[in-house]
């Protein structure tokens, strides 16, 4: 077999009645034999051990799911356990069962190649009705403007009407204490609130009685003159002189008074101690004329 130069060239194939040489032979992958080309392949050589690899999948009438079939194990004792342990009968239809467009009177099937999403109603439809007004959409749902602490009650709420007992009675516990300390918060900010405003009144009315006696007086509590005794502001000499008569010169306060001689402006009544003072007042406020 094979030439002088190469005597290993070629094979024979294995079939009996072919044993034909085949310089380029075909070894199986699961008799480990022989074959020439007519006989390569598992049917034409009748291989024993050609299922011995082989997957078979059988698919359940009842959830449409695939049911793999072992070699080495019964068929049957492979679907007892397929139909004990897998088999849920709910997800039939939704393996058959083929989608339509949503729209009244359309009976196009969607497929993975038709499909449209709506980005408002994010409902599937077809090419044909993928705008909205071809399928009357409804728009976008509205954003929850309310408080978010009454979306947390009204969930709590729900989650009280669930016939599980234990998850109602700690919802609704969670509540009843969330509640109460809100409750508690408002009515400590309340008291709070008038313990400041009461406050604040009585300081208002202190201040209110303190400053009467001076605005009796006729003084605004702002001026240029200030008296030497109590260092209250007067706008002019003459209310000066009646707060110092009125206030301090009342129950042996005279000697306390500071005689100090004062010039007064024959235009404004405004005060200077310095003449020289008296004379620049003149020249720049009332343009160098003194005569009232």
């Amino acid at each position: 077999m094979g030439t002088p130069q190469f005597p290993d060239l070629g094979k024979h194939c294995s079939v009996e009645d072919c044993k034909q040489i085949d310089f380029l032979p075909f070894t199986c992958d699961r008799c480990r034999q022989v074959f020439c080309l007519e006989h390569r392949s598992y049917i034409k050589h009748s291989c024993p051990k050609a299922d011995s690899n082989g997957v078979i999948v059988v698919i359940c009438p009842l959830c449409a799911k695939g049911v793999r079939l072992n070699p080495d194990e019964d068929p049957n004792i492979s679907w007892e356990v397929h139909v004990n342990t897998d088999c849920d009968p709910s997800n039939y239809d939704k393996v058959t069962k083929k989608r339509k467009c949503p729209v009244r009177g359309c009976r196009e099937l969607l497929t993975f190649s038709n499909t449209i999403k709506c980005r408002d109603c994010t409902l599937d439809h077809c090419l044909k009705h993928r705008f909205g007004p071809d399928h009357n959409c409804p728009g976008p749902k509205k954003p929850d403007v309310s408080f978010p602490f009454m979306g947390l009650l009204n969930r709590s709420k729900k989650e009280e009407s669930k016939p599980n007992r234990a998850t109602a009675v700690s919802s609704s516990k969670w509540t009843s204490n969330f509640l109460s300390a809100a409750s508690t918060v408002r009515a400590s900010a309340e008291a709070s609130m008038v313990k400041l405003s009461s406050e604040i009144s009585q300081a208002w009315q202190t201040a209110t009685n303190s400053a009467s006696p001076s605005s009796s007086n006729g003084s605004g509590g702002i001026g240029p003159e200030e008296c030497p005794q109590c260092g209250t502001r007067f706008s002019s000499v003459t209310n000066l002189i009646d707060h110092v008569q009125k206030v301090h010169e009342k129950g042996g306060n005279q000697s306390r008074v500071l005689q100090l001689p004062m010039e007064v402006c024959p235009k404004c009544s405004k005060g200077f101690r310095d003449p020289v003072a008296l004379v620049e007042h003149v020249e720049r406020d009332h343009r160098g004329t003194s005569k009232a």
